[in-house]
């Protein structure tokens, strides 16, 4: 075979071999016009499926799009020729598209509100212009709404629509008219399918036989509903008295502004033992919003005591205990009664009959607890005294920490109130405690973390309470409360400073005094050891390599040194104790002749100073006077009063102090 080729002529090679390459670009061809349309074809449809096109198919022949599908209208057949006409060149594209028909305009919803009151009736809304048989048009309507109120023509904003009326229309707009006639104080809403009636009745009874006309003329297929309301009875004055003894817990009288109140007031009756069944009259004339959490109170009061009969007439309260009730629960249930009380509200409370024997000594008690909350109980003089020790209270503890719940009696021995006073300012030395106020004694107990409460409770007491009265200090001192003493020593902190500048540095802009940004988490990690740190005695020493003047290297390491000291203070670090100092060049760590020893000699150091070292300037301690004991905190361990439960004793006599020396003259 090759032999016979050889033989052919040039041009029949030639031509064979135009003939081959022919047949090789057919192919090369049809295989890329097969690849187009599968990649056009699955591009397109992903496109128009993502922009929720779904309706439109896609076909490919050969480099042309065919588009077909039903459209649901022309704008949506146009947004997807422009969709496909940005993937593809527009002159590919065979538009097969069709829109669906546009379908017939759905009639509008016919309603009509129809509201009635002592000036008139108003119709608002829209009617088919053409009823059914014996159906009312909106002329209609409005004359029949007319004859319910001769001499006053109704407000007619009613409109037509020339559209078929819906098949129970006819009928719910009758029954609206009719419930129109029937209620003089109401607003009806009707639609086809639902009757909406709001009115107002004369009474309960009323009320009631309105809602059994209504639910008893209803068409069928029409949904009633109803919201009728009847007012309130006017009670005067607006009483509840609630009584328990032995014959069990009772309302002899019950009445509420609210269902709210309503429901309130039942429950806290039903805790207090109130058998089922109670009812309680909703009414007008109640002289605060807060009534069913004022009569709540009292009730619970009542169950508190066990017998006790309350009363409210209005804003005015009477508790009166019954028997049994001891002197000591009366006092504590009637200050807790009368904190829970709105301000509106006044009680008066009658102890339980009682001897004076068995009464019990005069008190006033406060619980001091760890959170810091205080409870005032017991007895003061009148209400100025209770006004007295509440602000006084507020201002020592807090005032969302105090709560009072104190009776008065004007009974009570000559200087109460300071005696009170005396001693809430001695349990706020504590930490946690208790006071107890008698007319023979005044007695402080609890437990502090400073070592230096209970001299500072004694000379409290000892002053305010006068000469020759007596009081009780027993005090404990808990180590764990003391700030002072979980404090780390200076040494500590230094050290913890150390770690952190042996394993970070404090970086600035090369040639300036800028701390770098990169720097900012080694002076927060500083910051936040140096705050358990307060006025330790430090200094911040900078220093420079060698490169450079030496004044240059010791005004840069003054300034590094002092911008760090700021960096602290602006983290709210007391740096009282602190001085920053630059030491230039003056005093390397390495080798200044190698970028590494360089590097090294730029730093800055945290030094802790001697105790007994000068403070720094404009900081130094006022030395101690000649003489002076040191403080109860600076004793070594602390005194132990723990076990000492003793009285204390003010001097009967007053102290002669010797009289100044009178001044020279001249």
């Amino acid at each position: 075979m090759p032999k016979r080729l050889l033989r052919l002529s040039p041009t029949v090679l030639a031509a064979l071999t135009f003939a081959a390459a022919g047949v090789l670009m057919l192919c090369v061809a049809f295989g890329a016009a097969l690849v187009i349309e599968r990649r056009s074809e699955t591009v397109i449809s992903e496109r128009l499926a993502a922009a929720g096109m779904g309706w439109a198919s896609v076909e490919t022949n050969g480099l042309q799009v065919l588009l077909s599908g039903t459209a649901p209208n022309e704008a949506a057949r146009f947004s997807a020729l422009n969709l496909v006409g940005s993937l593809i060149d527009s002159s590919r594209i065979r538009d097969g598209l069709d829109v669906a028909p546009a379908s017939a305009l759905e009639a509008p919803r016919f309603s009509v509100e129809m509201l009635r009151n002592d000036d008139g009736i108003q119709l608002i809304g829209l009617m088919p212009e053409v009823p059914a048989d014996k159906g009312l048009t909106a002329e209609e309507l409005a004359i029949a709404a007319a004859e319910l109120t001769p001499g006053s023509e109704p407000a007619n904003m009613l409109q037509a629509a020339a559209y078929p009326p819906p098949e129970t229309w006819d009928a719910a707009l009758d029954f609206g008219l009719q419930a129109l006639q029937m209620l003089k104080r109401s607003k009806i809403s009707v639609s086809a399918e639902l009757v909406e009636v709001t009115a107002i009745a004369a009474s309960a009874d009323e009320k009631r036989r309105f809602e059994t006309l209504l639910a008893a003329r209803k068409p069928e297929g029409v949904r009633l509903v109803t919201d009728i309301s009847a007012p309130r009875p006017v009670i005067t004055p607006f009483t509840l008295r609630f009584l328990k003894d032995a014959n069990g817990a009772r309302f002899d009288a019950c009445s509420a502004d609210t269902d709210r109140a309503r429901l309130q007031i039942l429950a806290a009756a039903r805790e207090a033992g109130l058998p089922d069944g109670a009812t309680c009259v909703i009414g007008l004339g109640v002289p605060s919003p807060r009534w069913g959490e004022a009569a709540a109170a009292g009730i619970r009061a009542v169950a508190a005591l066990g017998s006790a009969t309350l009363t409210f007439s209005d804003a005015d309260i009477t508790l009166v205990a019954g028997e049994g009730v001891s002197q000591a629960d009366f006092d504590r249930v009637v200050g807790d009664l009368s904190a829970a009380l709105p301000d509106v509200f006044s009680l008066e409370a009658t102890p339980p009959k009682a001897d004076a024997a068995t009464l019990g000594p005069a008190e006033f008690t406060a619980k001091l607890s760890g959170e810091g909350k205080v409870e005032l109980r017991g007895r003061l003089v009148d209400e100025a005294q209770q006004a007295a020790v509440d602000a006084f209270a507020k201002a020592e503890f807090g005032a969302s920490k105090v709560y009072v719940a104190t009776r008065l009696d004007p009974e009570l021995p000559n200087g109460w109130p300071v005696r009170v006073l005396a001693g809430i300012e001695a349990l706020a030395e504590l930490h946690e405690g208790s006071l107890l106020v008698r007319a023979d004694l005044v007695e402080v107990k609890g437990i502090t973390g400073s070592q230096g409460s209970r001299a500072r409770i004694t000379q409290i007491l000892s002053s305010r309470l006068g000469q020759g009265q007596t009081f009780r200090v027993d005090v404990r001192y808990d180590e764990a409360l003391d700030p002072l003493a979980a404090l780390p020593t200076p040494q500590e902190c230094a050290d913890r400073v150390g770690a952190v500048m042996a394993s970070r540095k404090i970086a600035f802009t090369p040639g300036s005094a800028e701390i770098a940004s990169e720097a900012g988490p080694v002076i927060d990690a500083l910051a936040a050891i140096l705050k358990d740190c307060p006025g330790i005695r430090m200094e911040i020493a900078g220093h420079t390599d060698s490169q450079g003047s030496e004044s240059g290297n010791q005004a840069l390491s003054q300034a590094r040194a002092e911008a760090v000291l700021i960096a602290l203070q602006g983290r709210r670090i007391d740096v009282s104790g602190m001085v920053a100092m630059g030491y230039g060049e003056s005093t390397p760590i390495a080798d200044n002749g190698t970028e590494e020893g360089r590097e090294a000699n730029r730093r800055i150091e945290f030094v802790l100073k001697e105790p007994g070292a000068a403070a720094p300037a404009g900081n130094a301690s006022a030395p101690a006077e000649a003489g002076e004991a040191p403080a109860p905190e600076a004793a070594a361990g602390g005194p132990d009063f723990s076990n000492d439960t003793s009285p204390s004793v003010a001097p009967t006599e007053k102290t002669i102090r010797p009289k100044p020396r009178p001044a020279r003259n001249g």
